[in-house]
């Protein structure tokens, strides 16, 4: 059973893929998550959970999710990344997952894919010819992560996590999570129609209607998937997000550049 979550496509993109070349399902967690959903999960085969990473690091909230639901049948689980060039600890995470829930790590493949996050500084978005690059990048892995899969084999896929990037990496993020990410910054203008689409995918219902307009309350996980999957490109974030591209994967993938 594939497991993912999704906010802009990347990461539903391979484990559809995935699921696909490995005849198995494609769940999303998605629907599961906003309703708190933490039934058990069963599958004889083994379990692949996609993530994307956040911050050097799977979404915390995904994370917890994860912890927290019963995963049975097969004891293997695997977990495949996807991230905007750097995984960070996601597969000291990974390992760490499977270990609470008494299962065995089979390691994890991490993928480079376009860049989703416009409030970066550092690093800004990618053009359509970058962001294809990487799309296709990727998706010439999926068949050899697949093979792995089937056969049983560990991953050997994910990079080396040093001793220093955990020690300073672990009590950063929750620092980072509750400082940085804050739903304040959201704004519409006026191309909002007032879909309520935004308020549909967050993964953390920060977002409600109100008056016809999506209002952001509370902390949040600074996902992006209200920002970029707004079809009429209404939502910005404290102006740092005007006049960029807001990407998700769908705008490729109707032109069938893939």
């Amino acid at each position: 059973m594939v497991l993912y979550y999704s906010a802009t496509g990347n990461t539903q993109f391979i484990a559809k893929q995935l699921a696909r070349r490995l005849e198995d399902e494609a769940v999303n967690l998605l629907p599961r998550i906003r309703k708190q959903d933490f039934s058990e999960l069963h599958s004889e085969k083994p379990f692949v959970i996609c993530a994307p990473v956040h911050v050097c690091e799977p979404p915390r909230f995904l994370v917890a999710y994860l912890m927290a639901t019963p995963l049975s049948g097969s004891p293997m689980v695997y977990f495949v990344f996807t991230s905007g060039g750097f995984a960070g600890i996601s597969s000291s995470v990974g390992k760490l997952i499977a270990k609470k829930k008494g299962m065995l790590y089979m390691g994890c493949k991490e993928l480079k894919m376009p860049r989703n996050y416009p409030l970066s500084k550092k690093y800004p978005m990618l053009s359509d010819k970058e962001n294809l690059e990487r799309l296709r990048g990727a998706a010439k892995e999926i068949p050899g992560t697949a093979d792995c899969i089937l056969c049983g084999r560990k991953m050997k896929g994910g990079r080396h996590v040093t001793f220093a990037e955990k020690l300073i990496t672990m009590p950063f993020n929750p620092i980072w999570n509750k400082f940085r990410h804050s739903t304040k910054g959201f704004y519409t203008t006026d191309s909002c129609i007032g879909c309520g689409k935004c308020a549909g995918i967050c993964p953390l219902n920060r977002i409600t209607m109100e008056k016809g307009r999506p209002k952001w309350e509370g902390n949040c996980s600074h996902c992006m998937a209200c920002l970029a999957n707004c079809p009429f490109e209404a939502i910005e974030y404290k102006g740092r997000t005007e006049g960029k591209p807001k990407y998700r994967i769908g705008k490729y993938l109707k032109r069938q550049y893939m």
